[in-house]
C-alpha cells in the first residue's frame, strides 16, 4: 500500500509540475505518437502511378469496357457486359482518390513550386493528373473538374460538373504549363517513379506524347484546337516517345501479392473462372490476319480433334449462354498472360506504338507531317507493338507486312481503318483507352451482341455516373444530366464522340 501511495503522489506532482508548460507543448503532447503528419511525396507518387495504371486492366475493366470493344467476352455475372445499365461507382471513386493523393503531393511540396527541390516533382504530378482527368472525362463526359477539393482544409462535397468541351482546353493548358516547369537536373522521385525512375527528360517525352493524344482525341469535335495541339506536339523540342525504351509502364511480379501481379494474370489467380474468355471478334480478326501474335495471346482449344482458337460472342442472351461449352473457347494463353512462370509482363500507360499510330494519322491529315510519313509510322507502330511482351517478336513475317499492313492504293479512310484496327489489337489489356479510341475513330467496325440489355442491342458509348453523385451532389448532377441527349445512360455520347 505504501508503494501505491508513493506512485500516486509522484504522478500528481508530475502533473502539477507540467501544467504550467502545457500550453507551450500542447501540439506535441496532443499529437498521437503513431499519427502521420507528413507523407513522403515519393511514396504518394509511387502509389498513384501504380494504381492509376493497374486500374485500366483486370477482371472488372476487362469484362466491362473490354467486352464493349470486344476483346473480352464478359458474362452473366457482369450485367454491363450484356448492355444492362448500372452506375460506375468503383472507377469513379478510384479516380477521385487518386486526385486527392495528388493534392496531398502538392501540400507536401508547397512553397517549392520554383525550387529545384520541388519544381519538377510538382510538374510530374500535374502531368499525370492530366492523364487521369483525360481518362475520366473520356469515360463519363462532363465531370467535376475545376471545383474538386484541392486541399485537406478546403473540402467541396458538391462541385459542379464541368463541360467536357471546357475540360479539354484546360487540360492542354495545364499540360503546357507543367511541361514548361520540367527542368533537367531537378530533384525527382527516383525509384518511386515507376515509369522512368526519376528521368525528367523521359517525362518531357511522356507529357508531350500525352499532348499529342489530347489533340487527336478532339479531332472531330474541335478541329482547329486539335490541329494546333497535334502540330505543336510533333514539332516540340520536348520530343515524343521514340522507342519501346520510352514506354510508360509499371513492372509486375508474378509470385508476389496478387495486387502486384499483372491484372490479366490476377484475373486467373483470383478472378471468376467464367470471366476469363476472349471475345470472338478479337480472335477472329487475328485468325483472319494470320497474325503472329495469336498463338502468344490466345490459348488453343481442341474441337473434334482439330486444334484452333475460338472466342465467345459478346452480350449473349440467356439461352445462348446456357448452351456454351466453355472448354471449346480460348482464354488468354496459359503460357504467357495466364502463366506465373512466364517473365512478368509490365502494365502500360502510354507507348511508343501509340505515338506512331497517332503520327500516321497526323500524316494523313497533313498535321505536322506529310503523306509520305503515313506508312513508315504505321509500320513502326505495328512492329513496336509486336516487340512488346508477351509477344517479343523482333520481326514480322514478310507475308504479314505484304498482305495485312500494306497501304498501297487505299483511300485515306481505308488507311485510317487499318491504323485504328492495329491500334485496337495493340490496346488489348488497356480497356479504357481502347474504348475511347474505338468511339473516336469508329474502327474497327463492331457489331453489337444479340442481348438487348438496356440499350436495345446497341454498344454503350459512355459509363454511367456514380450513384453517390445523384444522391449527394444532386443539383449539379441533374444539371449535367440535363445536357445529355439521352440522359445519364449508356447511349448518351461524350462531346468528342462524333463517329
Amino acid at each position: 500500500m505504501k508503494t501505491l501511495k508513493y506512485i500516486t503522489y509522484i504522478s500528481i506532482g508530475a502533473l502539477l509540475m507540467t501544467s504550467a508548460s502545457c500550453t507551450k507543448d500542447f501540439e506535441r503532447i496532443n499529437t498521437p505518437p503513431t499519427s502521420v503528419t507528413e507523407v513522403d511525396p515519393a511514396l504518394l507518387m509511387a502509389r498513384v502511378l501504380r494504381d492509376g495504371t493497374f486500374q485500366e486492366s483486370g477482371e472488372l475493366p476487362n469484362t466491362k469496357f473490354g467486352s464493349w470493344i470486344q476483346h473480352w467476352a464478359g458474362g452473366p455475372v457482369v450485367p454491363v457486359s450484356r448492355y444492362f445499365e448500372g452506375p460506375e461507382n468503383l472507377i469513379w471513386s478510384q479516380h477521385y482518390q487518386l486526385f486527392r493523393n495528388i493534392s496531398q503531393i502538392r501540400e507536401e511540396l508547397k512553397g517549392l513550386e520554383n525550387d529545384p527541390a520541388g519544381r519538377s516533382k510538382l510538374a510530374i504530378a500535374d502531368i499525370y493528373e492530366v492523364f487521369l482527368f483525360q481518362r475520366l472525362t473520356d469515360l463519363f463526359g462532363d465531370i467535376p473538374f475545376s471545383e474538386i477539393t484541392k486541399s485537406s482544409t478546403e473540402i467541396n462535397r458538391t462541385p459542379k460538373f464541368d463541360k467536357q468541351e471546357d475540360i479539354y482546353p484546360a487540360l492542354i493548358q495545364k499540360l503546357n504549363a507543367a511541361l514548361g516547369k520540367l527542368t533537367t537536373g531537378d530533384a525527382s522521385y527516383g525509384t518511386s517513379d515507376f515509369f522512368y525512375a526519376g528521368n525528367i527528360d523521359k517525362w518531357k517525352k511522356f507529357g508531350n506524347s500525352l499532348k499529342l493524344r489530347l489533340g487527336m482525341r478532339i479531332r472531330y469535335a474541335n478541329a482547329s484546337l486539335a490541329q494546333q495541339t497535334v502540330t505543336d506536339a510533333i514539332g516540340s523540342s520536348y520530343g515524343l516517345l521514340s522507342s519501346n525504351a520510352d514506354n510508360a509502364a509499371v513492372a509486375t511480379f508474378n509470385n508476389a501479392q496478387a495486387e502486384n501481379q499483372n491484372p490479366i494474370l490476377r484475373q486467373l489467380t483470383t478472378g471468376s473462372a467464367d470471366l476469363r474468355y476472349l471475345a470472338n471478334t478479337l480472335v477472329d480478326k487475328l485468325k483472319e490476319y494470320n497474325d503472329p501474335r495469336l498463338p502468344l495471346l490466345a490459348e488453343p482449344v481442341t474441337i473434334n480433334g482439330n486444334t484452333t482458337y475460338q472466342g465467345i460472342g459478346v452480350a449473349l442472351t440467356d439461352n445462348q449462354l446456357s448452351q456454351l461449352i466453355r472448354a471449346n473457347y480460348s482464354t488468354p494463353n496459359r503460357a504467357t498472360y495466364f502463366s506465373q512462370s512466364f517473365t512478368p509482363i509490365p502494365v502500360y500507360a502510354l507507348t511508343y506504338s501509340d505515338v506512331c499510330f497517332y503520327k500516321a494519322e497526323a500524316a494523313i491529315l497533313g498535321w505536322g507531317l506529310s503523306a509520305g510519313d503515313v506508312e513508315s509510322n504505321f509500320l513502326n507502330g505495328v512492329k513496336a507493338a509486336a516487340a512488346l511482351p508477351p509477344y517479343n517478336l523482333s520481326t514480322l513475317p514478310a507475308t504479314y507486312e505484304q498482305n495485312v499492313l500494306t497501304l498501297t492504293g487505299l483511300s485515306n479512310d481505308q488507311k485510317m481503318e487499318k491504323i485504328a484496327t492495329q491500334k485496337w489489337i495493340h490496346l488489348f489489356g488497356r480497356n479504357m483507352e481502347a474504348f475511347s479510341e474505338w468511339r473516336r475513330t469508329g474502327y474497327p467496325r463492331l457489331t453489337a451482341g444479340p442481348n438487348p440489355g438496356s440499350t436495345n442491342g446497341q454498344i454503350p458509348r459512355r459509363a454511367i455516373y456514380s450513384s453517390d453523385e445523384s444522391e449527394l451532389n444532386k443539383a449539379n448532377y441533374d444539371e449535367a444530366v440535363g445536357r445529355m441527349s439521352n440522359g445519364d445512360s449508356f447511349l448518351s455520347k461524350v462531346w468528342w464522340d462524333k463517329r
